[in-house]
């Protein structure tokens, strides 16, 4: 059986309409008890699970593969938010996809034909997204801006969690809203608690990342709860 076809959550689910949205990362959940945070998350409202993929190679981190997307998809409705922080994600995509992610995100900085890779993921019936670090300027991705569901900005260095946020991003992040349609996702990841995500939403992102504001927290509910009403406080929702 194809591990995909146990994917519940349709491949638009958590792209199809302009709200706000909260993607706990599963970097930061206990590994001994996955399931069961993952669990917990989803009964609690989160929009997203983002999957941190690191190659130790591009970033200097190895996290985790297809493998475990693949056994943790049956259990759970959530969309899954894929971000490969990888060398070569062309090359691995389909793998991921495979393995029951909803949205594939790559990072601009590692490929040299994005439009390329932007078709290559679509053409495996998921959503894409694109990734730049804190300092690759926007005009990198101009050319494939369009062509995306989802444009993803690192308010950190990739590679480990509980960084401090980089409030340098900001102003890309404003300049990236202006141009993005309504049906475009700006996603930020990074240091991103229930003060820095003021700022973020203020800048017009929509979808938020964030890993050990939750599950670093003893009620990761409670902290999921504070983080959308900070942001939706300062959107207005």
């Amino acid at each position: 059986m194809n591990p995909a076809s146990n994917t519940v959550s349709s491949p638009d689910f958590a792209l199809s309409t302009p709200r706000m949205r909260i993607a706990p990362s599963l970097l930061a959940a206990d590994f001994s008890r996955l399931r069961d945070d993952v669990a917990r998350i989803e009964e609690g409202g989160a929009d997203l699970l983002h999957l941190d993929v690191m190659d130790g190679h591009f970033v200097p981190n190895i996290s985790f593969g297809p493998s475990l997307i693949e056994w943790l998809r049956p259990h759970s409705k959530l969309f899954f938010d894929a971000h490969l922080m990888i060398t070569d994600p062309e090359k691995y995509a389909e793998a991921f996809a495979k393995a029951g992610c909803d949205l594939i995100t790559f990072h601009i900085e590692t490929v040299d034909e994005p439009a390329r890779v932007v078709d290559h993921i679509r053409n495996l019936g998921v959503n894409v997204g694109v990734c730049i670090n804190p300092t690759t300027e926007i005009d990198t991705i101009a050319s494939i801006l369009s062509d995306v569901d989802m444009v993803l900005v690192m308010s950190v260095w990739p590679g480990f969690g509980g960084q401090k946020f980089i409030a340098d991003v900001l102003p890309k992040v404003r300049e990236l809203r202006k141009l993005l349609a309504p049906h475009q996702r700006l996603e930020i990841d990074g240091g991103i608690d229930p003060a820095t995500i003021i700022a973020a939403a203020e800048a017009g992102v929509d979808t938020f990342v964030a890993g050990s504001a939750i599950f670093g927290k003893d009620d990761p509910v409670q902290a999921m709860a504070a983080l959308r009403h900070a942001a939706q406080n300062e959107q207005g929702a």
